[in-house]
């Protein structure tokens, strides 16, 4: 077994050399802010940034201009959002500056990459503006450590000794390595990984960060995973069932890109929960449970989104993990292939399944209730029965016709006068 996993884990590592040396120049990810000279007429000297998760975020810095500034302004935004924020500065006689963000009602999504930069209208009437400076919204309420692979891929944990990074790090390793066979990998961004001790701190996070319930969470966008792992007798499990789960939602994204979103949750979430390489035994459970009282939720309305309390999200969870495995056994994984293609193309929910697999998805909905979970046996006998019992029916009919024509003539002949 150790032979087997020494092997994966150089195959893995492997792949992330050849991926370090595609990243672009110039790339920043790191906690050093540096002040790039803007335009001429004004420099930025002394930038710094003071967070306080999910309360305040504090900009500072020094404005250097050749003629006094009459207005100057900071303006920022997440690097994946299309608003810009704009706040009015008031500048010191020396040229300080400085403004308190508040991050308790107006969000950003935790471990976000933030980018701001500032503009100055000077005596002269000319605007000036400074070039971007980015750093990372991190959650600094726990005390991380970090072990990287190839500096692509970081493990970042606070609770748990060496050997609990080094396992996380060995589990997304392997996770890569079993879902390359389905999802193209694309290691040119780093990807960062987050590990909670427990499921109360990641809800907090993610709640301050404007998310509801998760078991696990996964900005695609960004290249960052968040998952809850208690160290203990079963961290290897809770690990070999959230991190491939989560990196999962990443490589999708990078996969498909903006198409991403044009994808149904159960087909994204069925997707992911397969990458799994300890599947959730309890979903099994679930499945009966909601077969027999009736109660499992049609594929139609796990399109948009998955139910927000946790009982019903994990029977979406169960449901999609079920359905999407269904339809790789069915169609195989070019199958799903094809589905991802079509709804990138814009079809509906309902008729992307039609146009990928010849099946609408209510239709393919019910054959997977009828072949995985068992109902409507009567009718799924019938149905394969069909074929045969069309064909007895043809070997019967042929030779009754021919009786039956036969008595006719003979009927026939009879009723003649001689």
């Amino acid at each position: 077994m150790s032979n087997l996993r020494n092997a994966i884990l150089k195959t893995i590592i492997f792949m992330l050399l050849v991926a370090t040396l595609s990243l672009k120049p110039g790339q920043v990810r790191g906690d050093v802010l540096s002040a790039p000279k803007g335009q001429a007429g004004i420099e930025v000297e002394q930038p710094t940034v003071a967070v306080t998760f999910g309360q305040t975020i504090t900009f500072s810095a020094k404005l250097k201009t050749p003629l006094p500034i009459q207005q100057a302004s900071l303006l920022f935004r997440g690097v994946n959002e299309e608003t810009t924020r704009v706040e009015t500065l008031q500048v010191a006689a020396d040229g300080s500056v400085s403004f308190t963000y508040d991050a308790s009602l107006n969000v950003f999504p935790p471990f976000s990459w933030i980018v701001f930069w500032f503009q100055a209208t000077l005596q002269d009437g000319g605007t000036y503006t400074s070039s971007p400076i980015q750093f990372q919204y991190k959650d600094d309420r726990f005390p991380w450590r970090q072990v990287t692979h190839a500096g692509i891929i970081t493990v970042h944990w606070y609770a748990g000794d060496d050997a609990f990074g080094a396992a996380a790090s060995d589990t997304a390793a392997a996770g890569l390595l079993a879902m390359s066979e389905f999802i193209p990998i694309t290691l040119s961004e780093p990807t960062e990984i987050y590990i909670y001790s427990n499921v109360a701190d990641l809800q907090a996070t993610l709640l301050l960060g404007g998310a509801e319930w998760a078991g696990g969470h996964a900005h695609p966008e960004l290249g960052v995973a968040l998952v809850a792992v208690t160290p203990g007798a079963s961290q290897f499990i809770e690990m070999e069932t959230a991190i491939p789960h989560e990196l999962a939602h990443i490589m999708l994204y990078r996969w498909l890109g903006d198409h991403y979103a044009d994808q149904p949750a159960w087909l994204i979430e069925g997707i992911s929960s397969m990458m799994e390489l300890y599947p959730n035994p309890e979903y099994a459970r679930a499945l009966e449970i909601a077969s027999q009282t009736n109660s499992l939720i049609p594929f139609a309305d796990l399109c948009a989104s998955f139910p927000a309390d946790s009982g019903s999200a994990f029977l979406a969870y169960a449901q999609a993990q079920s359905f999407v495995a269904y339809i790789r056994d069915s169609f195989g994984t070019s199958g799903l292939t094809r589905l991802t293609s079509a709804y990138s193309d814009g079809f509906t929910c309902e008729l992307g399944a039609t146009q990928a697999l010849g099946v609408p998805l209510s239709q393919l909905d019910l054959r997977w209730r009828e072949t995985v979970l068992g109902q409507n046996v009567a009718g799924v006998a019938f149905r394969n029965l069909l074929p045969f019992l069309l064909l007895l029916l043809m070997v019967l009919i042929v030779p009754l016709w021919g009786a039956i024509d036969m008595l006719r003539q003979r009927r026939k002949h009879a009723s003649q006068p001689n």
